[in-house]
């Protein structure tokens, strides 16, 4: 996908992997960028004319359709907002699980499901959902978060078969450990948010349908496509 004069919506664009992206957007040659979360004032000065905030509570479909009905504009819909409770599918409450599968799954789709009429009425786009390697073999410390961005990676697929036929391509990311306040828990070595926004854009410019924006993920991807259940067991271990 070519981004010159284009317009992209990013989720959470307030910190993390969200505001990484905006900046590095604004290295491209794009007309606009939407940059969403649920409180504005929270977003960063990106200090470019280019960016347009834009309230957006991805929960909340009533908010997630007057956003869509004031942004017809969009072309590239990146869908990075998202919570990890950290929360065991056995033993969490009831309500973490269902928190991350709100905001992660269904929170996602709304987005889809109001932005996708506009993509289509410009002659299509893409969609770009951020997931996690998490979503293709499960840790059983995060199995509720695990199990919404498995939902998610899901639906990603179904929606290329569906929305295919309307011009709008559709796109996974698997984040592996990224060094932002989501992870901040995890003992491990991780890329940092710029790098991996980098790459996320760089695999959208090459039209890759899967994109592993950092060094733990591309392991995890070409053992994912070589021995899916050596990777179930490698991190259900961990």
């Amino acid at each position: 996908m070519k981004l010159e004069n284009r317009t992209i919506l990013v989720t959470g664009a307030n910190r993390g992997i969200g505001k990484a992206l905006v900046e590095a957007l604004l290295k491209q040659p794009v007309g606009k960028i939407y940059a969403a979360a649920r409180k504005t004032e929270e977003l960063p000065a990106f200090g470019d004319s280019r960016v347009v905030p834009l309230k957006l509570d991805i929960t909340d479909l009533d908010l997630v359709r007057k956003a869509a009905a004031l942004a017809q504009d969009v072309d590239l819909l990146i869908n990075n907002a998202g919570v990890a409770t950290f929360s065991s599918v056995v033993s969490a409450e009831p309500a973490a699980l269902k928190h991350d599968l709100e905001v992660n799954y269904l929170g996602t789709l709304n987005v889809v499901r109001s932005f996708a009429p506009a993509l289509e009425k410009r002659g299509g786009g893409a969609i770009a959902n951020v997931l996690s390697v998490l979503g293709l073999a499960s840790m059983s410390a995060v199995g509720g978060y695990s199990a919404s961005k498995a939902a998610l990676f899901s639906a990603t697929q179904a929606m290329r078969g569906e929305l295919k036929a309307k011009g709008i391509s559709v796109h996974a990311i698997f984040p592996g450990p990224i060094d932002t306040d989501m992870s901040r828990d995890f003992d491990m070595p991780k890329t940092s948010a710029r790098e991996t926004a980098e790459n996320i854009i760089k695999g959208i410019l090459a039209d890759h349908e899967d994109i592993f924006p950092d060094p733990m993920s591309a392991q995890v991807g070409e053992l994912w496509v070589k021995d899916p259940k050596g990777l179930e067991r490698q991190f259900s271990a961990m």
